[in-house]
């Protein structure tokens, strides 16, 4: 299984997710589940993917074969020089219905599940930050002020912080934060989500990655993270009233 985040505010995107894949208590393996694009001071894009893996990397090599095919031919349309965030949107779900169509009923036949799902956040130059979910038929929605966070995979332990904290006019710094304690709050209860992580952030109108990490099982930041909120929790839970008084 797997968790993916990604939050949009005014201030830009925070992307960030697992790398643990497993089909099977013995069958436990590590893959990559972000992926960046980018053509910096004009555009960058982070695709965040959970579900069936065959389908997840089928739907990546084609967005990639054609923006390899674009440097010989620039008539074909791809992710990096399509005009819109929409666009992208469009270009991602019809590689995804590509894949189902090709081979949801193979996979469902063998009595594997071929539902797979790609958050794509990111911004053009001319364009506003924008945050989409794109569903295994290829159709898709859009973050709103309303909702300002996607999440996919196994996202039920880290919603709770995300609904406290994540409003459009929280700074980039808090947001990376909140998605930091959500992804730990998830590792601490799933033990098919795990380390190491891959956490990416684009400032609005910068058009290319303020960050793009990696954060391994020792990485103190995030340890000093998960062990603060554990205690302020902890603190939390220790000042509530006695109702039984």
């Amino acid at each position: 299984m797997t968790y993916c985040v990604a939050v949009r505010v005014d201030q830009g995107l925070v992307m960030l997710s697992d790398t643990r894949t497993n089909a099977g208590m013995d069958n436990i393996a590590r893959f990559r589940k972000t992926f960046t694009y980018s053509i910096p001071g004009e555009r960058a894009i982070t695709l965040l993917c959970s579900g069936n893996l065959s389908i997840t990397q089928g739907m990546k090599a084609i967005l990639s074969r054609a923006i390899k095919d674009s440097q010989a031919d620039p008539a074909i349309e791809t992710i990096l020089n399509c005009p819109t965030m929409h666009r992208v949107a469009q270009i991602v779900g019809d590689a995804m219905r590509a894949m189902q169509t090709r081979y949801r009923e193979s996979i469902e036949m063998g009595g594997s599940g071929a539902s797979a799902s790609v958050l794509i956040a990111g911004q053009r130059k001319g364009g506003k930050t924008r945050l989409y979910l794109v569903y295994s038929a290829g159709n898709f929605i859009e973050a709103t002020a309303d909702t300002p966070f996607f999440q996919i995979g196994e996202h039920k332990y880290g919603k709770p912080i995300l609904d406290r904290i994540i409003r459009p006019e929280t700074t980039l710094e808090d947001a990376t934060r909140a998605v930091l304690v959500s992804m730990d709050s998830t590792l601490r209860s799933n033990l098919s989500v795990g380390m190491p992580l891959d956490l990416t952030v684009i400032e609005a109108e910068a058009f290319d990655f303020r960050v793009r990490t990696r954060i391994e099982a020792d990485n103190e930041e995030f340890a000093m993270i998960s062990e603060g909120w554990s205690a302020a929790l902890r603190k939390g839970f220790e000042d509530l009233p006695n109702v039984l008084d």
